[in-house]
């Protein structure tokens, strides 16, 4: 997911700040409904078909009936279910998969400037399958490989994850797909190799945003690094909520960095190389000041434009939390030996 630029105090949210749902949250109920890209009549149709997304069709180019509408029907499914590591838990209860599917950061998709996490209806051209990843840089083996035969030789397994974005609110989703380490030990990656570098895929035809916004330098870029990208929690995922990944959620494969602000995580991922020194990061170039490489979940370091010591967390349209935010998302036992220069008190606003 990526940051929104345009606004002065993180979008969407209206009430008070306290750790219950409040009544403002109530009576914006139907303005929140209609971030989702749901009116009533799209919010009863939703609501038949929250326990299975449908699949579309390859070469249906007309607008997707609804936000879990959205599933490639040519998308791979072997190994749907896939096993829960029970490692992975979190106390939350996963917020509904209509919300996950339907308030989304993908600029690639945006198809109304004033409406920029509804993305699901601009879908409808997007064809991701087939699709080929290619790795390579300072590996010892480079490889191309369809991903039928990828998740084939990785495995899937399901993890629930936090996810915790830039904007100030937050979700728990059941991602599907298998660690980053595992696509990594297959390269082999040469001594000299320091970082990664993730590109996604751009394609104006298919992909509204890419077409109407020329200013972006696309494709999509971000970078992590190597040790960074070999911790356990670092997550290719390839579908969520038990099936493979709609479109508007990053199909057919995107990064899953819960420590990390959902940026950080490109969707639609076409190529992976290991470099040598710290890649340049999409958001980074447009805004140094604010989005910096590290990105880690960090309360005591507030945006320039918002505090990040608390989020919304989304459960539903109709239970949405305001809750504390935690050091690198809750997940310091696995991660914060990575970070000894992470600011553990209230801090001025910096990109790292």
């Amino acid at each position: 997911m990526r940051p929104c630029l345009t606004s002065s105090s993180p979008p969407g949210w209206n009430g008070r700040e306290q750790d219950v749902t409040d009544p403002g949250v109530y009576q914006h109920r139907r303005a929140f409904l209609r971030q989702l890209g749901l009116g009533t009549v799209g919010l009863l149709t939703a609501g038949s078909a929250l326990g299975c997304a449908r699949e579309v069709a390859p070469g249906a180019s007309a607008t997707p009936e609804g936000p879990l509408d959205t599933i490639p029907s040519n998308a791979p499914r072997d190994g749907y279910p896939a096993p829960r590591d029970a490692r992975f838990t979190v106390e939350r209860a996963a917020t509904d998969r209509l919300s996950a599917s339907s308030y989304n950061n993908f600029y690639e998709f945006i198809g109304d400037p004033s409406d920029i996490k509804k993305v699901w209806p601009y879908t409808g051209d997007y064809e991701p399958f087939p699709w080929t990843l290619r790795v390579g840089g300072l590996v010892e083996r480079p490889f191309e490989i369809g991903l039928e035969d990828l998740f084939r030789e990785m495995g899937l397994e399901e993890r629930i994850y936090r996810f915790r974005c830039v904007e100030a609110w937050s979700m728990v989703i059941p991602w599907t797909g298998f660690p980053l380490r595992k696509l990594i030990d297959r390269c082999r990656p040469l001594s000299t190799a320091t970082h990664v570098r993730f590109i996604s895929e751009s394609r104006p035809r298919q992909m509204p945003g890419v077409r109407t916004q020329p200013w972006y330098d696309w494709p999509y870029y971000e970078g992590l690094r190597l040790d960074e990208a070999t911790n356990e929690l670092a997550f290719v995922a390839t579908g969520m909520y038990g099936e493979p990944l709609t479109k508007q959620n990053g199909s057919p494969l995107r990064l899953a960095l819960p420590w990390k602000y959902g940026y950080k995580g490109p969707k639609a991922i076409a190529r992976i190389e290991f470099v040598n020194e710290q890649p340049a990061t999409f958001w980074n170039d447009l805004q140094p000041s604010e989005y910096g490489f590290l990105s880690n979940v960090n309360p005591n370091i507030p945006h320039p434009r918002w505090s990040q010591a608390s989020e919304r967390f989304i459960a539903s349209a109709s239970n949405v939390n305001r809750v504390p935010t935690e050091l690198f998302n809750g997940y310091g036992e696995w991660v914060a030996d990575l970070y000894p220069d992470e600011p553990r008190e209230p801090t001025r606003p910096m990109a790292r």
